[in-house]
């Protein structure tokens, strides 16, 4: 909204106005705006919660502090959520369509998230809203963000006509544009198509479609029957994974705010023409307004993180956790990098994996030897550690030089090709 109130002062010459015209300049402005909104009322609204008895029942996993962590209230979600639509509505291009399948995103899953929380604490049903309710949402987010990157004309990537391979330049061009700059002029194209980034590799862009080359003809134009369940799964998976890692305090603030800090520098590099170019990646129009997103988002974590650090004076709740997965989930699909999450989101992966192993291990071992086994001593990975009778507050620092590790071997996949 004041996004626009300053482009108006800009046209009519008032002095300082035209700030606002910078990515850089607005997306410190949102970072800031979004820590003072969940900083400075985060204390308020948390004697709220504790006022109105909004507490989870945690289970009795014998794990050392569990019983201090029942007196704590929860869906401090709520706040992440304010910190990231607030200054989002105040400082974005709102008619931008990343920005606009952002906040869908995140009021969708943030509702989910928020149902399940009031399910558990309002209602008093431990168990929630069914997992398979959960999926259906998380589907259905993931279907919206497919279909909108797959078939809306503003989606697209701009590259050079000669670098174009024949059969988009034919069947997917949209539009030809002049691109000039003072060391350089070519002919570039905007063109659809369901691309994506492979790292460690230059100049070569994975194309969905390939999986369905043996069709022969034109097989391209059946290449959503792939690519949007992958890109379903995908959400899914990361939103489930950061819902998972919510399970010590600080754990999944923490490492969500690196993964974003990366995701921002990887959207303002992919959205500048001169950045994308002199890094040889793909140019993706309009994605640079989603580096707002992101200081907002971050702005967000670090200011959930003053009370949620342990011990903890809130929980963030599958309000947060299933919100903050689907984000960093659909952020990576719109600047193209989601092959770069298993990386990225190694300690979502790896939480998430822990689970699977020792679900399928132990219904493995009971059918075959009529006892269930186990791998870790209890599962998601981070109480595995806590059994191993490591102080909490230890596992979420390593964690978090874990999730450091692996953003800063993120970025350097942008010159290591």
């Amino acid at each position: 909204m004041l996004y626009y109130f300053f482009q108006v002062l800009n046209d009519l010459d008032f002095s300082g106005a035209g700030l606002f015209q910078y990515l850089s300049f607005r997306a410190a402005v949102a970072c800031i705006v979004s820590l003072i909104i969940v900083w400075g009322w985060g204390g308020k609204f948390i004697q709220i919660l504790r006022r109105r008895q909004v507490k989870d029942k945690v289970r009795d996993l014998a794990l050392e502090g569990q019983e201090t962590k029942g007196k704590t209230p929860t869906m401090g979600g709520i706040l992440i959520l304010l910190g990231i639509i607030v200054p989002v509505l105040l400082f974005c291009n709102l008619s931008n369509i990343y920005v606009l399948m952002m906040l869908f995103v995140t009021i969708c899953l943030g509702l989910l998230g928020f149902l399940d929380d009031y399910i558990k604490v309002i209602k008093k049903d431990k168990n929630g809203l069914a997992p398979k309710y959960k999926l259906i949402g998380q589907f259905a987010v993931g279907l919206f963000i497919g279909l909108v990157m797959y078939f809306n004309p503003q989606v697209v990537v701009r590259k050079d006509v000669t670098a174009l391979p024949e059969e988009h330049f034919y069947k997917e061009a949209k539009r030809v544009v002049d691109y000039t700059n003072p060391s350089d002029s070519r002919i570039v194209v905007d063109y659809k198509a369901p691309i994506t980034t492979i790292p460690f590799l230059k100049n070569t862009d994975f194309d969905y479609s390939y999986f369905l080359s043996w069709l022969g003809g034109n097989y391209q134009a059946w290449s959503w029957i792939i690519y949007i369940p992958i890109i379903t799964l995908i959400i899914a998976f990361i939103s489930n994974g950061a819902n998972l890692t919510d399970g010590l305090d600080g754990l999944a603030t923490g490492v969500s705010g690196i993964i974003m800090f990366v995701l921002g520098i990887l959207a303002y590099v992919s959205g500048n023409v001169i950045s994308a170019n002199y890094l040889n990646i793909m140019y993706l129009p309009n994605t640079g307004e989603l580096v707002i997103f992101a200081a907002a988002f971050l702005g967000a974590c670090i200011g959930f993180l003053w009370y949620n650090s342990y011990p903890a004076s809130v929980f963030m709740g599958d309000t947060g956790s299933l919100a903050i997965g689907g984000i960093i989930a659909s952020m990576a699909i719109l600047i193209r990098k989601e092959f770069l999450l298993p990386l990225l989101c190694g300690v979502f992966v790896v939480e998430s994996l822990s689970v699977i192993l020792q679900v399928a291990y132990f219904k493995y071992t009971k059918k075959r030897f009529g006892e269930g086994r186990r791998i870790f001593k209890m599962a998601p990975l981070h109480h595995h550690f806590q059994k191993c009778n490591i102080p909490e507050a230890k596992i979420v620092i390593r964690f978090w030089i874990i999730s450091l590790i692996l953003a800063i071997i993120t970025l350097m996949t942008l010159k290591i090709r």
